[in-house]
């Protein structure tokens, strides 16, 4: 029998979320100062709107809506996936493991939202 998360963090998809802003915020204390306005603050802004989407949907009472604040951070991953390319690229840092980590985000918001969904289809 599966245990029925009490809170937001309980979700294990939240919490790798979480972890991903916390290692986002750490590799941009890195970057060059002109990047303060640019990218640093773009790829936070980004990545702090995944678990915070999460956290809000799981507060929703309504299916729709909660998908609906479920499907907000996948697009935020995309938009995270781009600016870690283009440190990679720009050579500010080594981004594959995070690819990695937003990538597996990505699989668990959409298997969890797929349950939701067929939970209720069922009812």
């Amino acid at each position: 029998m599966e245990r029925k998360a009490n809170s937001y963090r309980d979700l294990i998809v939240w919490q790798k979320a979480h972890k991903l802003v916390l290692n986002i915020y750490g590799i941009t204390q890195t970057f060059p100062k002109e990047e303060l306005f640019g990218l640093t603050s773009q790829i936070r802004r980004a990545v702090i709107s995944i678990p915070a989407n999460i956290a809000e949907g799981s507060g929703r009472q309504g299916t729709k809506d909660k998908l609906r604040f479920y499907n907000i951070p996948l697009a935020s991953l995309n938009e995270v996936n781009y600016y870690l390319l283009l440190i990679n690229d720009l050579k500010y840092a080594e981004t594959s493991e995070l690819i990695l980590d937003i990538e597996e985000v990505g699989k668990m918001l959409k298997s969890y939202s797929n349950k939701i969904s067929k939970n209720y289809s069922n009812s």
